[in-house]
């Protein structure tokens, strides 16, 4: 009776796992879809708003937390981060004007703006030159040169010319469906020293 018992209380636990596990949905493919479609069609998004988990490193250090922003297409953009519930980090950049609490460096500024402006923003790019390599598209033009999947037709990495002659390497993983659409979840930024990873939760897409 105890053996029917436990092979009874195994099943039960086998089922409820397999009830909880997360079910993974493939992402449609898009194989053989003009590349320069995909990015009109997202033409019309304006704005961004998205939560997320985010981790600051430099060197040995690292820095966790939970965070909101609010970006649009012209960069201007509003950042808060949180530590435990308290917010700890706050950023602004209106028409260039970067402000933020407490005060960042450059190199971490231009993650956080500029980088963050085109990481999300990826599909606009312009006056590029395509070409195909190892089942991806390759735009590039004087700033930018972005990795599109052929088949998914998401980034899966980019890099931005600075004027300093230094370079943001933008790589992204993990495609979800997020706010009714598919983008990549986790999103890493890096400039010399610094790194920055997202792990989006949410996304919003404002549209005209």
């Amino acid at each position: 009776m105890s053996k029917i018992v436990s092979k009874l209380f195994l099943v039960s636990i086998l089922i409820i796992l397999s009830a909880c596990a997360p079910k993974r949905v493939e992402v449609p493919s898009y194989e053989g879809v003009d590349v320069g479609d995909t990015l009109s069609a997202r033409k019309s998004i304006f704005a961004i708003d998205t939560t997320f988990s985010i981790t600051f490193e430099k060197e040995d250090t690292e820095i966790k937390g939970d965070g909101v922003v609010n970006m649009s297409r012209s960069g201007d953009m509003n950042m808060r981060i949180y530590s435990f519930g308290f917010l700890a980090f706050e950023l602004s950049s209106v028409n260039g004007v970067v402000k933020s609490s407490p005060a960042v460096d450059k190199n971490k500024a231009l993650i956080l703006t500029y980088g963050l402006r085109d990481c999300l923003f990826w599909w606009d790019i312009k006056d590029f030159e395509k070409k195909e390599q190892e089942g991806n598209f390759i735009l590039t033009n004087s700033q930018r040169r972005i990795w599109i999947d052929g088949k998914t037709m998401l980034p899966v990495r980019q890099v931005i010319s600075l004027e300093d002659g230094k370079e943001l390497n933008i790589s992204y993983e993990n495609p979800d469906k997020i706010g009714g659409s598919w983008y990549p979840s986790k999103i890493r930024i890096e400039l010399s020293r610094y790194a920055v990873t997202l792990r989006i939760k949410d996304m919003a897409f404002l549209s005209n």
